[in-house]
Order: C-alpha cells, then sequence, then structure tokens
C-alpha cells in the first residue's frame, strides 16, 4: 500500500487539554503500558499506531477510565480523573469515544441513540436534544436515517451515527479507537472522510487507527506504540519519511509494501 504525499496538518497552538504523566497498566503479569506521558494541546490530532497488542487501544480506553491505571495520572483540562462516581462521569461526558464496535442501542431509533445522552446526563429538553441531533446527523451525512433503527443501516452508516451521538454529548475531546477495522473497504472512506472533517475544524482527538493514509493527512502527530511504550513520536511528514527508530522503520517496512 503507497500512501499519497500530503500537505501537513498546521500544528495547533492550544494550551495542554489531555495530559497522561507516568502512566503504567498492568493485565496480570503483563505490562500493557509502561511509563507513558503524552499530552494532548486544544484542537491537536494525534494518531496512535503501532503493532497489534502494542497498547494502543488500552492507552485510549484510560483516557476516559474505562481502563483504570495502576499509577500515574491522567489529567482534562487541568482536572484529574477521579476513580469512580459523580465526578468522574461528568468528566468522562467531555470525552467522546467511538469504539470499533458500533455500540449503538439496537432497540432504539437512530435519533433516540444520539439524544439518550444529552437529555440523562447533561439535561437538556428532548426539543432541543433532537435539533441538535438532526443536525449533527446531517453533518454526518446520514440526518435521513433518523427514524430507523440501527440495524437497517450499513456498516458505516452506524459508525457516523456513533461519531454523531459523540459529538451529541459536546465533547472537549473525541477518542477513536480503530473506528474503521470493523467496516468492509467501501465503508471506510465515509468513515474517515468525517473524521477528516471534524479535524478540519479544530476537534481535538486522539486517534488509534491502521489507516496509515488518514494519519498523513489528518494528524499533528504520530505516535508510535510497541510493547506498552511510546517508542517515538514526530510530525507525519517525518515519521514516515524519516522514521528515528529500527522498530518504526520495521514496522512501517511491512505495512507501507501493500
Amino acid at each position: 500500500m503507497t500512501v499519497p504525499a500530503a500537505e501537513p496538518a498546521a500544528r495547533p497552538t492550544g494550551e495542554p487539554l489531555v495530559v497522561l504523566s507516568d502512566v503504567n497498566k498492568h493485565f496480570g503479569s503483563l505490562h500493557a503500558l509502561k511509563d507513558i506521558d503524552l499530552t494532548v494541546h486544544r484542537g491537536e490530532v494525534v494518531v496512535v499506531i503501532g503493532p497489534s497488542g502494542s497498547g494502543k487501544s488500552t492507552l485510549c480506553r484510560t483516557i476516559n477510565r474505562l481502563e483504570p491505571i495502576d499509577d500515574g495520572s491522567i489529567t482534562i483540562d487541568g482536572e484529574e480523573l477521579p476513580q469512580e462516581g459523580k465526578e468522574l462521569a461528568r468528566l468522562r461526558a467531555d470525552v467522546g469515544m467511538v469504539f470499533q464496535s458500533f455500540n449503538l442501542f439496537a432497540h432504539k431509533t437512530v435519533l433516540e441513540n444520539v439524544t439518550l445522552g444529552p437529555i440523562k446526563v447533561r439535561g437538556l429538553s428532548r426539543a432541543d436534544a433532537e435539533t441538535e441531533a438532526r443536525r449533527l446527523l446531517d453533518r454526518v451525512g446520514v440526518g435521513h436515517q433518523a427514524e430507523k433503527y440501527p440495524a437497517q443501516l450499513s456498516g458505516g452508516q452506524q459508525q457516523r451515527v456513533a461519531i454523531a451521538r459523540a459529538l451529541a454529548m459536546d465533547p472537549k475531546v473525541m477518542l477513536f479507537d480503530e473506528p474503521t477495522s470493523a467496516l468492509d473497504p467501501e465503508m471506510i472512506k465515509e468513515v474517515l472522510d468525517v473524521m477528516v472533517e471534524l479535524a478540519e475544524q479544530g476537534m481535538t482527538m486522539v486517534v488509534v487507527t491502521h489507516e496509515m493514509g488518514f494519519a498523513r493527512t489528518a494528524a499533528h502527530r504520530v505516535v508510535f506504540m510497541s510493547d506498552g511504550a511510546i517508542v517515538e513520536e514526530n510530525t507525519p511528514e517525518e515519521f514516515f519519511g524519516n522514521p528515528r527508530s529500527e522498530r518504526a522503520r520495521d514496522f512501517l517496512s511491512k505495512i507501507l509494501q501493500h
């Protein structure tokens, strides 16, 4: 796979929004995250890549405490993530999450899926929530599907609904955990197009993906992980054009040949 050259995204100059400091995570004897230090600035798009089992998804899931950490600290907009309770729920509402599997409620319509969080968590009226949900569904190109159920939609459409659902909470940062890996090839582009548009509009994003074209075109920074550690991070043009570590060079030589 050859990746076309792209104009690098302009680096944002916003203040730190997500800060991971000396974060460690174990699953039994597996040291899944090793002394992770990562700062994501407001308006920045950080793409996390690396081989399977390198800790990418675990890193993503610790940012809103779907995975608790063993030690270190994670702050969102200056506030440290609490362990549990209402404060965690409040902070978690600031962090949108889009998963590999769409995680939509099968028994609710598309519109109901998108309005549920704003009504239950943000306290919006149903009328206001529905107005905003329809705007967001139009924004991601599935407004005409609002009254359907998830099973009536293609995978690509379901994932775009999932993005609208996350956006409906008005998050400060969006996390994407391999959002296209469950999709057929022709559906990948429609989801990536929505993500590129979000990036261009200034959404702060942390994206775990195998889509190197997206990393090239939309990322301000590429973070390469291996064996639970951040091995290197750089601009896309520097990372893809001149990787510094042997591990990254080996990884890129395998994936960019196809």
